[in-house]
């Protein structure tokens, strides 16, 4: 049986986890003061250990699901981090989103050591986590992905591959970029409307019947018309990593981003303004509330 580490166990992990072990694999997990409550993992079987290094040292695969870039570097190259443990052989599979630059370093720095990397960042949310629904957009050697095929599908719905080590991540961040990018615009109209003095009810009507229909007026619907945050639980300050990394990544190559640095400089001054953990759809009423002249 192939013995599977992980670490990252947040809103995410945690579902992708649940979802491993229901599909019979043997999990171990790294204690971490930031993950959800480990009760029900373990109960279902999954072992746990203290550092990235022991991890590894007992791991075949090891599936990666951290916030972002700083993240990743520190459990692959911390002093404790997996290089340390790594066996050859090994398959790392990083779930987060990173910056395509350091993802492309770092999988030749496991590589050195002699194990395998895909990058396999995920789109949708907590609740296809949990459901084993989500998206999966796989970079690395196309063999390789196809051997880890059953392992991704264990958590996720639709498993894309993307291409070459980096692909998968330079995907998610244009994934990332029109989805927030649009609920973005679409909480700065909301804002507009409320000041305009035009129904909520009626805005989310006349939209969802023409060109302002999509996902991301699905997910705002909720907070436009209620009030409430449950349709897209995602935090601001995540929404503005992502947005950084898409901006650096049009930077390294050039690319057109004046769309992308008004976006960035809206989720900016909403993390600033407000709470960095507040959920995105609270950007409607921040927005409200702000005066420009």
């Amino acid at each position: 049986m192939t013995t599977i580490g992980m670490i990252g166990i947040g809103m995410m992990g945690h579902g992708i986890a649940s979802n491993l072990l229901k599909h019979g694999q043997s999990l171990t997990v790294l204690e971490h003061p930031g993950n959800q409550p480990l009760d029900a993992l373990l109960a279902a079987g999954a072992r746990s250990c203290n550092t990235p290094q022991a991890l590894a040292a007992q791991s075949d695969v090891i599936i990666l699901c951290v916030t972002g870039t700083p993240q990743v570097e520190a459990v692959l190259l911390g002093e404790d981090g997996v290089l340390k443990g790594l066996r050859p052989g090994t398959i790392v599979i990083d779930c987060s989103t990173a910056v395509p630059a350091s993802t492309e370093k770092v999988a030749a720095l496991v590589i050195a050591q002699g194990g395998q990397f895909l990058d396999s960042p995920m789109t949708r949310t907590p609740k296809e986590a949990a459901e084993g629904r989500l998206n999966l957009l796989v970079g690395g050697d196309a063999d390789l992905f196809e051997r880890c095929r059953p392992i991704l599908a264990c958590f996720a719905e639709n498993i894309v591959h993307t291409g070459p080590i980096g692909s998968g991540h330079r995907m998610k961040l244009l994934h990332n970029y029109v989805s927030l990018g649009t609920v973005t615009l679409l909480a700065e109209a909301a804002a507009c409307a409320q000041r305009a003095g035009v129904d909520a009810h009626t805005f989310v009507e006349v939209l969802s019947k023409g060109g302002g229909w999509g996902a991301a007026l699905d997910r705002l619907k909720p907070m436009i018309t209620a009030g409430e945050t449950s349709g897209l639980r995602f935090s601001m300050s995540n929404a503005l990593k992502d947005l950084s990394y898409y901006h650096q990544m049009a930077t390294d190559t050039q690319a057109e981003r004046t769309v992308a640095e008004a976006i960035k400089n809206t989720l900016q001054t909403a993390c600033h303004e407000g709470d960095p953990q507040a959920l995105v759809p609270e950007l409607v009423t921040l927005l409200a509330k702000r005066q420009n002249h």
